[in-house]
């Protein structure tokens, strides 16, 4: 049996990839900040498709809780073969660069740096000692196009996350541990509402070669291709999945 890891699955891609995960036949950790209700309701379709769920309260900005889920993972017994560093979020504001504060862009760096930095971290130890594993962490588009007047300060978030995917990969290559990524572009989720901007979608798909925004699943089923042994070969990568902007 394998084990695969989706943090900030309560919701949104991460909610989706722990669906498809099931499906594909892993067992599935499910962890969540605040949203207990949606991660059990992610939980129920992975008992659903035939595999076990765990649900793991944690908050990656702690270092404490990001030991202590850890911990639950080994309780289980499972080998983990599989990390999808998810959480993260957007600034719920849409404004110029320098209006950002100090206290905004400490939090938004905690969550999709740091606390991504720390997954990676636990998983590596983990992953050297089973024999290997694959590690897919969710970037986003805004690292290439920079999102200028909303913020700025979480695509340099994605961009760091990005350099991580690449110099981790190259390291830890001969240990069988692949590292990879995916930049999802306008995706209908929650998130955008969280953001401050439920209408994002609906305002910006325009811009977009294909003319729409994209689901979820669609961000899914790339994480897991590159959680399989189907991409064996493919490490440092970072796959778009924004409809061709």
């Amino acid at each position: 049996m394998a084990l695969v890891l989706v943090t900030g699955a309560s919701s949104g891609i991460g909610a989706a990839t722990a669906h498809a995960a099931a499906q594909a036949g892993y067992d599935v950790a499910i962890t969540y900040r605040t949203d207990r209700t949606g991660a059990e309701t992610v939980a129920e379709a992975v008992g659903d498709a035939g595999q076990t769920p765990f649900v793991i309260q944690a908050d990656v900005t702690e270092a404490a809780a990001v030991a202590e889920m850890f911990a639950e993972i080994d309780r289980t017994k499972l080998p983990l073969t599989g990390l999808v560093n998810n959480a993260g979020i957007v600034p719920a504001r849409n404004r110029p660069f320098t209006e950002i504060t100090d206290a905004e862009l400490s939090h938004v760096l905690d969550v999709n740096v740091v606390g991504a930095f720390r997954c990676a971290r636990e998983a590596v130890v983990r992953m050297s000692a089973s024999g290997g594993g694959s590690i897919v962490n969710v970037s986003s588009s805004a690292a290439r196009l920079g999102a200028p007047g909303e913020y700025i300060d979480y695509a340099a978030t994605k961009g760091a996350l990005d350099a991580m995917t690449i110099g981790l990969a190259k390291e830890v290559a001969t240990k069988g541990i692949r590292v990879t990524g995916v930049r999802p572009g306008l995706i209908a989720t929650p998130i955008h509402a969280k953001g401050g901007q439920p209408d994002r979608i609906a305002r910006l798909e325009a811009q977009v070669p294909m003319a729409r925004g994209g689901s979820a699943e669609e961000v899914a089923d790339a994480i897991l291709y590159l959680l399989s042994d189907r991409s064996s070969y493919v490490t440092g990568t970072i796959l778009d999945v924004s409809g061709g902007r």
